[in-house]
């Protein structure tokens, strides 16, 4: 009998198919860890800035997945309702709920915190993770730039409000979404507004570093309330959040970077998986005022370990917010 030969068409799709299957590991593994933890929060209340598009919705989606109830805190209702009725169809957990919230607005800010304050019995999670990057120049309804605005000072001010509700439910745990751009970072305390010189790169960056000397500080302040408060650097994730990057926008870079791109940057939900653990694992039940990157505490750069800056810039804070 004559041996068998492959043809040379079968050759070509095994190599493909191996080639395939080798790139999506690699892709996995990319993603960096999982949490593999199988916690409920059924009957624990959950709120979650931005929940409507990116690393928030699929935030949303997977606590709501374990029975939780969600409130989606987003400035535009109507893409929040679309997304609220996406999750609820994926999930089948209709205590899901749509309120509406803009950082950049401190009015908006205060009267979401009364509506939840009021109506709500009791909070065991909050999740800043609201954010945009490296925008045009901008201000806020309050006149702060607006990357300062949103991603710090709005979030600074929606904690305080909600505070006392967080410490009648302890425990409960705060988690402020961070980045690896802190390292970047330095607060510029003569110019923290940006009103003299703005870069866009410097604002996101300096964002970045004051969420982590914010996380410090309340840690800090709330010891033996009951209240965690960790930072998390969700990577490098493939969302709108990069819509005013050049590489973004770039026919180029699309054409041939887009491949390299999408092999390195996480998928949302890899990206939320560093949350997931911060938010369900009760190891983590009195762990606070930590930096956590692939689910791991991380350390920080020097710049965010600093107390004085941490202790002027949160005077600051409540100053520009009026917080009393």
């Amino acid at each position: 009998m004559g041996s068998y030969k492959m043809p040379k068409y079968a050759i070509h799709l095994s190599f493909l198919g191996a080639s395939v299957g080798g790139i999506v590991l690699l892709k996995d593994y990319m993603g960096g860890a999982k949490y593999t933890g199988e916690e409920r929060i059924v009957g624990k209340t959950v709120i979650i800035t931005g929940a409507n598009t990116g690393i928030g919705k699929v935030t949303a989606t997977e606590l709501a997945r374990r029975g939780g109830r969600i409130i989606m805190a987003c400035r535009d209702i109507e893409k929040c309702e679309q997304a609220r009725a996406e999750i609820v169809l994926e999930t089948a957990n209709r205590n899901v709920v749509c309120k509406r919230l803009d950082l950049a607005s401190i009015a908006s800010i205060r009267a979401f915190s009364k509506n939840i304050n009021e109506k709500e019995s009791h909070l065991e999670c909050l999740i800043n993770n609201a954010g945009v990057m490296r925008c045009p120049k901008t201000l806020t309804e309050d006149g702060f730039e607006m990357q300062l605005g949103t991603n710090h000072l709005g979030h600074v001010l929606l904690t305080h409000l909600l505070l006392d509700k967080l410490k009648q439910s302890a425990p409960s745990r705060i988690i402020n979404l961070s980045s690896l751009a802190h390292k970047r970072g330095r607060i510029n305390f003569e110019d923290l507004n940006s009103s003299k010189k703005y870069d866009p790169s410097e604002a996101y960056d300096q964002s970045k570093l004051a969420n982590i000397l914010f996380t410090r500080e309340l840690a800090e302040r709330l010891k033996g309330t009951g209240v965690t408060v960790n930072a998390v650097h969700p990577g490098v994730v493939k969302t709108e959040l990069q819509r005013h990057m050049s590489v973004s926008n770039s026919y180029f870079s699309g054409f041939f970077l887009g491949p390299i791109m999408w092999l390195l940057l996480k998928t949302p939900i890899q990206g939320v998986q560093t949350t997931l653990r911060c938010v369900l694992d009760p190891k983590l039940a009195e762990v606070t005022g930590e930096y956590f990157s692939d689910c791991q505490v991380t350390d920080v750069a020097p710049q965010a370990k600093d107390v004085k800056a941490a202790k002027r810039l949160w005077a600051i804070s409540e100053k520009w917010m009026r917080i009393t």
